[in-house]
């Protein structure tokens, strides 16, 4: 799993700007996938070789001046608590401030490894200047400017360095690792209770409930499953600023490590902006799926009830529209057993190798039914598909022109694939390679 660094700071002092400067300037990341990840604030990074997530912690609400200093003490607890490494970010025209000594002092009681960027050392005054930051019992500041990106490879050079080892999950090979991600408060804690039998997960409506990480093992059988803990089961909701990206950071956690991932929506609100960029996480994350609604047990339904609410889902979450959808009541446990049965089968699935020959004749059928766009005035050509993958299922196909092949047309191979095998909750992945 990549380690998350988390960019915070007051406002305008242009978090934001070294963000975009960071993930600008690297080749090693995930902007130019398909998803929904490129108006989430957080992409994946290489630097002295080493991998981590970067995340911008920006987003207050507008008008909030008068609780803004608690809404930046907000932000930076919730970094600490989610980041293995800490930017902070001052503003070297403004100078120090007594909000920058209020946050460092916060900061160094996590005992996470912080890196203090004073940003906005656009010329040699003011990057001299920047020492004034040393009063604050600073060991070691970077003076940076992220609109130049002056200082900027130092300071990622020194975030690499403080990042821990990654080491192999040491995880018994037929546990099916699940993930329960989502917004706060449409039930994670209530569902992972009732699915293992017993209160693993601190339940409250209270905001701030916290607990330690802690994965859970269960058994179903002959089933093994292994609940990844995920900070997504703490509720960091009823606080003023905007709990979106601290979501993307528990999702990215909890996703990176599954093999199945279940997203949780709220039966009583229905689909979310924030469900969708949480769909698109999983998605680009290339993870198994399955939807659970939750709180169906409140809301008034007729007979064609279910499935309006699952063409709805499909068209909101049109990333996750191959997803299963359950319906459930965490509360009265309607039907939560039936989530297993489902993950079970997706599973099962997942771990399935297509003939090659099956699958080379499923592909010719669909390349005759809709024949790839031309690229450059050129035929784009398919020669034959292997499998080289399981869980997700991953396929690689030989032509002459692999940049040439359209997203588009990359979608609908994989709903040809998908319907073709019955992979319905299988994530699948398409790799393009030149024939020699």
């Amino acid at each position: 799993m990549k380690p998350v660094v988390a960019i915070v700071g007051r406002p305008n002092v242009g978090k934001s700007t070294l963000f975009n400067k960071i993930i600008g300037r690297k080749v090693a990341i995930t902007a130019d996938e398909p998803g929904v990840t490129r108006d989430l604030n957080y992409a994946d990074v290489e630097e002295a070789g080493r991998s981590f997530t970067i995340v911008d912690t920006g987003g207050f609400e507008p008008g909030a001046k008068d609780v803004i200093l608690s809404q930046v003490r907000e932000q930076a607890l919730l970094a600490v608590e989610d980041a293995d490494t800490i930017v902070f970010v001052m503003d070297a025209r403004t100078g120090p401030a007594v909000e920058d000594k209020e946050l460092i002092d916060l900061l160094r009681k996590s005992g996470k490894p912080v890196l203090y960027a004073v940003n906005k050392a656009d010329s040699a005054a003011l990057e001299t200047g920047a020492a004034e930051f040393y009063a604050f019992g600073l060991k070691e500041i970077y003076p940076i400017s992220a609109e130049h990106g002056r200082g900027v490879s130092d300071l990622l050079d020194a975030v690499a360095a403080t990042l821990p080892p990654v080491l192999p999950e040491e995880a018994e090979t037929d546990r099916v690792r699940i993930a329960i991600v989502g917004r706060p408060n449409v039930g994670k804690s209530s569902l992972l209770n009732r699915l293992i039998g017993r209160p693993r997960a601190i339940v409250s409506d209270i905001a701030g409930t916290t607990r330690d990480p802690v994965d859970t093992p269960y058994n179903a059988g002959e089933r093994k499953y292994l609940f990844i803990d995920t900070a997504g089961i703490r509720k960091k909701n009823k606080v003023s600023l905007k709990v979106e990206t601290y979501c993307v950071m528990e999702a990215i956690r909890s996703i990176e490590r599954c093999d199945c991932a279940l997203l949780v929506l709220d039966g009583k609100t229905g689909v979310t902006a924030q469900d969708e960029k949480i769909a698109g996480l999983i998605e680009d994350r290339s993870r198994c799926s399955v939807i659970v609604v939750n709180k169906w047990d409140v809301v008034e339904k007729d007979t064609m009830t279910t499935e309006h609410a699952k063409d709805t889902i499909r068209q909101r979450l049109p990333f996750l529209s191959w997803a299963p959808v359950v319906f459930t009541s965490a509360l009265t446990g309607q039907r939560v057993p039936k989530v297993l049965d489902v993950v079970a089968e997706v599973m099962d699935k997942a771990r399935e190798r297509v003939p090659t020959s099956r699958l080379n004749g499923v592909f010719e059928t669909l390349y005759q039914q809709h024949r790839p766009p031309a690229y450059r005035g050129k035929e784009v050509k398919f020669y034959y598909v292997t499998q080289t993958g399981v869980a997700p299922a991953t396929f690689v196909i030989f032509t002459n022109i692999p940049e040439g092949v359209a997203e588009q047309y990359k979608r609908y191979l994989v709903n040809g694939l998908r319907e073709a095998f019955s992979l319905e909750g299988v994530a699948i992945r398409l790799f393009f390679r030149a024939r020699h």
